[in-house]
């Protein structure tokens, strides 16, 4: 009789796990904040030297993706033409500089334009827990203010309107 409550409780244990009948489990993307600080430890040990830029998934949704950005060095001026950019600054400090107009563009791939400078720009400070929005279409560039500038970001699909 033991034997047959264990595989009963077994068999419960796996039915309360699964997904009731017509309703996907959840599919919610979920980093703790202890996660977090984690990845950003973890890409600051692994840059190696004289490297400016690390890119790591965070949490992935098929195509969709947060992702950490670790900064050490600024990166070209760019323009995603159909993506909005959304950022969160999550440590080191920098600047923004967006809008305006992208001097000398050059196609990298349909997804990123990059130039050589932004021409008429606004220039804003960052540092942890601010946001951005860039609207697809705006260039935009961060600059790196302290020993490094980590942002959590994701592109999101859609022209500007």
């Amino acid at each position: 009789m033991s034997r047959l409550c264990a595989m009963l409780g077994l068999v419960i244990v796996a039915l309360a796990a699964a997904p009731a009948a017509g309703r996907p489990a959840d599919p919610t993307g979920f980093a703790s904040a202890a996660d977090v600080r984690a990845a950003v430890a973890a890409m600051a040990k692994a840059m190696k030297p004289g490297q400016g830029f690390a890119w790591q998934s965070l949490v992935r949704d098929g195509a969709r993706v947060a992702a950490l950005e670790y900064w050490k060095a600024p990166g070209r001026p760019a323009v995603h033409p159909d993506q909005a950019e959304y950022v969160v600054v999550i440590a080191g400090a920098g600047t923004l500089v967006s809008g305006g107009t992208l001097d000398a563009p050059a196609v990298v791939n349909p997804d990123l334009t990059e130039g050589d400078r932004i021409v008429g720009g606004t220039t804003r400070p960052l540092a942890p827990g601010d946001v951005v929005l860039i609207p697809a279409g705006v260039p935009h560039w961060f600059g790196i203010t302290a020993d490094r500038l980590v942002l959590l970001g994701t592109k999101l699909p859609g022209g500007r309107d």
